[in-house]
């Protein structure tokens, strides 16, 4: 199963994942590269959107709304996103105010009874920083559309791993509606890395070894986690970022540890690896 895509970036849209991969099952993501003047537009149907200003400046119609000259970041590391949300049903415009590139991460949706009637702009200052991990699983988690807003399925955040430093760490998996032990989430993530030619990697596993892939991971990248464990570190020197998008069974992600390594965390360690780890370290 190919969960890597890597594709040469042109002007315009850019779409990168659709319904048709047969891999995820509500998420599509699209990126776009545009001018100032460049314009791109269409009207969602059965489908929420979330827009992420990942480096330039843009106005955006939505409707009747208009939300003019949004974002401020030269690149995703430096500093926080504006993001738009718009609702099922409805068309929306994009014009570049200066050269800009823009994630539009899509989720499936039936008709929400409580989705929102209007757009919702997130500023950087409401982006929610959390720090998660220790030494180096360290890492800053940026949460941008949340459940702050009634969405169906849509949530999208960023997370910044230091040089050397993994996240989504230890490895956990979202892939069972199995409340409150674990929900049911795919995911996709976007990745930049901070000079061209660094790198990461990233491994996606299930239990029973039906996925088990290992990716060298390059500026630019895009991996679909339809389930599975889903670690990555970043390559000695280089700072790696990834917009990260879920969706699935409602809007509260619960992940579950890999039970192997979740004493990384300070909890107990399953009997066989603790076995394994007393016959290396007799070894040495």
């Amino acid at each position: 199963m190919k969960l890597l895509i890597r594709k040469n970036l042109l002007q315009g849209c850019n779409q990168l994942v659709d319904h048709s991969n047969a891999i995820l099952n509500y998420v599509r993501f699209s990126l776009l590269r545009l001018s100032p003047g460049q314009t791109f537009s269409e009207r969602l149907q059965g489908e929420e959107l979330g827009i992420v200003v990942l480096s330039g400046k843009c106005s955006i119609r939505a409707g009747e709304e208009r939300f003019e000259k949004i974002g401020e970041r030269e690149d995703v590391f430096a500093g926080r996103a504006y993001a738009l949300y718009v609702p099922n049903d409805r068309e929306y415009h994009v014009r570049g105010e200066t050269e800009c590139e823009i994630a539009l991460c899509y989720a499936r949706c039936d008709e929400p009874i409580a989705a929102p009637k209007v757009s919702h702009l997130f500023t950087p200052g409401q982006n929610k920083l959390r720090i998660v991990g220790d030494g180096n699983w360290r890492r800053e988690v940026v949460d941008i559309i949340d459940q702050s807003i009634p969405a169906q399925r849509l949530l999208i955040g960023e997370t910044y791993n230091p040089p050397g430093n993994w996240s989504s760490y230890p490895p956990h998996r979202h892939e069972n509606d199995n409340p409150p032990v674990e929900s049911k989430h795919e995911e996709l993530y976007y990745f930049r890395i901070s000079h061209p030619q660094g790198f990461g990697f990233q491994r996606i596993y299930t239990d029973d070894g039906s996925i088990d892939e290992t990716y060298t991971l390059k500026d630019g990248d895009v991996t679909l986690i339809p389930r599975g464990y889903h670690p990555v570190v970043a390559g000695a020197g280089y700072r790696l970022y990834y917009l990260w998008v879920l969706a699935g069974v409602g809007r509260t992600l619960i992940m579950r540890d890999d039970p192997e390594h979740q004493w990384i965390k300070g909890g107990a360690m399953s009997n066989e690896s603790r076995k394994k780890r007393g016959t290396l370290e007799s070894a040495q």
